[in-house]
């Protein structure tokens, strides 16, 4: 080993914080940062996430909209039966198993995805911003591998 290459005995700690607490870390002030965005809109960034899921993906199974929105089944019905009654979102029943129901994005929810799209871009934006577009890049390619690696 070099004179200027550390052994990593030391779990990193030399390096400063661990990817694990600066991921984490990144996750908590995003949040803060779209809750502050949203409170308008009277919505949760956890809400919000879920209607960008039903964006890409309507009409998924309350237990699909819960796995791909990171919360608890427990929560996502707790969610549903609030985005529901503010009118962003209906249920129906899934024309392949009528003992389950759909969940649906409603007009108004699009609505409110369309007024908040160009917010969270911009929010986004500020996050990479010191990146350029290449490391933006590398970021979201990066943050992607690690995903798949602990999935």
């Amino acid at each position: 080993m070099g004179a200027d290459v550390k052994p990593v005995a030391d779990g990193g700690a030399s390096r400063g914080p661990s990817l694990l607490y600066l991921v984490k870390r990144t996750e908590l002030v995003v949040r803060a940062r779209l809750e502050e965005l949203l409170k308008p809109a009277g919505i949760t960034a956890l809400q919000y996430t879920a209607l960008t899921v039903l964006e890409r993906h309507d009409g998924l199974s309350a237990a699909q909209l819960a796995r791909d929105s990171f919360v608890t089944a427990q929560s996502m019905a707790d969610m549903v039966r609030t985005l529901e009654g503010r009118g962003l979102i209906r249920r129906e029943p899934n024309p392949r198993n009528r003992r389950e129901k759909v969940v649906l994005l409603t007009d108004a929810g699009r609505g409110v995805l369309a007024e908040y799209a160009e917010p969270a871009r911009r929010l986004e934006e500020r996050m990479v911003r010191d990146l350029g577009a290449e490391g933006a890049e590398l970021f979201r390619d990066s943050l992607n591998r690690a995903y798949r690696a602990l999935s």
